[in-house]
């Protein structure tokens, strides 16, 4: 395994040298950086250009000025690495340290998301191949496509914010909107649902008429200027987390973790006002991380005492439904810290924003107003990075699934008598996820790279940021500590990627051969 791993970063090491060594030398004879300064009439301009060279070593050839680059980033492993100057006379690691931040917390958020909801979206549609939900699906996803992010960016801008926050001023729901969700959420369950055609009728009529009334009930009661989930909420939701968790994971013919993670729902709707009173008096992410703590390390001890033999998926079922339970009381406080926020002179009930990375008037004092308003402005980018990478997972899990349920061993795994779940989850799934690693790893470096878009619409100061300054102000050292982050990251994720393929194939042995 060492072996292996020290092989393989060899390699890619050579990769980011030679790319390394061939952009810096083609941005060095791209442009001048002193060009505005040999056009200024400044007095001192003469002083200014010769303290500039000096700075970026302009007098040296581009070649051996990327050896002593080289020097100054290498020193990473020692703790003191040095990106050289910017040419407004900041240090290229300082901006790197505020730009690192900001774009790992809009990527990160949008790439999970993408991930997780375009694989279970595209796993369903594969079951439920040439069905309604596929042939929507296949066309959401075929439009997500062509649609630029920029243009994207903007009708979230117009929908989601301007008109949402206008909507606040007197949050009634005209009737035209309540029939079109309920018409939405009618054909999206019933498609996804799918059976006999009275099935489909009846799923139709129930979530149709459920998802209006409920919007009737949001827009007579102003529960959008004052959500609130409620112990009852959490519970009835955290059971249904738990079946759908226990179902998915080992089957619901195993009692005894479905008993552990019923458990686990009663566990968080009796935490529910103590977790609360915490939130409240203790506010911060530690109270956050110390509720997490206690409540999964009850998984463990609910799942053992429910478990005799094959103990594993019993705690693997228990603890995930603590963990996704457990978030609807951070969702929870969340929503009761909304009317709050709204009311706040920074805010004034316009509580989504178009651009920033927060409000720069906002009391940062109380934790949750503060972490709301980071939430808040994280949603539209988020969303928009969201929906243009989800549309890609839809499309390559679905592909590579049917290719799957098409191999002999899925053959013999149904002639021998497993159920359709066993089939689809242990073997099925497990395959499915090989090609789709690399397609994350890809997927995660080009994010970063297509954030540059998002940032800019959105008025993020992130890597995209930079890299846009550096290329577009001739700043060698700025644009080339964005390339070595970046490239970093993607020789850290082509690493993981082929650790996962050993984890994820029994076939693959790393270190085979070594």
């Amino acid at each position: 395994m060492v072996a292996f791993i020290l092989r393989r970063l060899g390699i890619l090491g050579v990769i980011l040298f030679g790319s390394s060594f061939i952009l810096y030398n083609l941005a060095a004879i791209s442009g001048d950086p002193l060009s505005e300064l040999r056009l200024s009439n400044d007095p001192n301009r003469d002083f200014l250009i010769a303290s500039l060279t000096r700075e970026l070593q302009l007098d040296v050839p581009p070649p051996a000025r990327y050896f002593l680059w080289l020097k100054g980033v290498l020193g990473i492993f020692v703790g003191q690495p040095n990106f050289g100057m910017s040419r407004d006379g900041s240090t290229v690691a300082h901006s790197l340290a505020l730009a690192i931040p900001v774009t790992i917390r809009l990527v990160l958020a949008a790439t999970i998301f993408a991930i997780v909801l375009g694989i279970a979206i595209g796993i369903v549609t594969a079951l439920r191949q040439y069905s309604r939900f596929d042939y929507s699906m296949t066309f959401v996803s075929f439009l997500m496509f062509s649609l630029p992010v920029f243009w994207v960016a903007v009708l979230l801008k117009e929908y989601l914010a301007i008109s949402f926050n206008n909507f606040l001023r007197d949050p009634k729901v005209p009737l035209s909107f309540i029939i079109g969700i309920g018409l939405f959420s009618a054909v999206f369950w019933a498609s996804i649902v799918g059976g006999t055609k009275k099935k489909f009728w009846t799923t139709f009529a129930v979530a149709g008429g459920g998802s209006a009334a409920l919007i009737t009930i949001f827009s007579l009661t102003k529960w959008f200027l004052n959500p609130s989930l409620g112990p009852i909420v959490v519970g009835a939701l955290a059971v249904g987390i738990a079946y759908g968790i226990t179902q998915i994971s080992v089957g619901l013919i195993n009692k005894a973790a479905l008993k552990a993670s019923l458990t686990m729902a009663g566990v968080v709707f009796i935490a529910y006002y103590p977790a609360n009173w915490v939130f409240d008096n203790h506010p911060g992410s530690f109270s956050v991380f110390g509720i997490y703590s206690i409540i999964i390390a009850i998984a463990v001890f609910v799942a053992l005492a429910y478990s005799k033999i094959d103990r594993g998926p019993i705690i693997r079922t228990s603890v995930l439904t603590a963990f996704i339970s457990t978030g609807l009381l951070i969702v929870d406080k969340f929503m009761q810290t909304w009317k709050p926020y709204m009311e706040t002179d920074a805010i004034n009930y316009r509580p989504v924003p178009t651009i920033g990375q927060r409000s720069d008037l906002l009391d940062t004092s109380d934790w949750w107003l503060s972490s709301l308003d980071v939430v808040t402005h994280l949603f539209l980018p988020t969303l928009a990075l969201t929906l243009i990478s989800f549309a890609g997972y839809i499309r390559y899990s679905r592909g590579t699934l049917l290719e799957v349920l098409n191999q002999d061993y899925i053959r013999t795994a149904r002639a021998k008598g497993l159920t359709e779940r066993t089939v689809i989850m242990r073997h099925a799934f497990r395959n499915t996820m090989i090609p789709l690693t690399t397609i994350m790893v890809v997927d995660f470096a080009g994010v970063i790279g297509g954030a540059l878009i998002t940032e800019s619409v959105f008025g993020w100061s992130g890597m995209g940021t930079l890299f846009r300054q550096g290329l577009l102000g001739y700043d060698l050292n700025l644009l080339m500590g964005v390339f070595f982050i970046t490239a970093s990251l993607s020789v850290i994720a082509n690493l993981v990627a082929d650790l996962l393929y050993s984890a994820l194939d029994p076939r693959i042995r790393v270190g085979a051969g070594a």
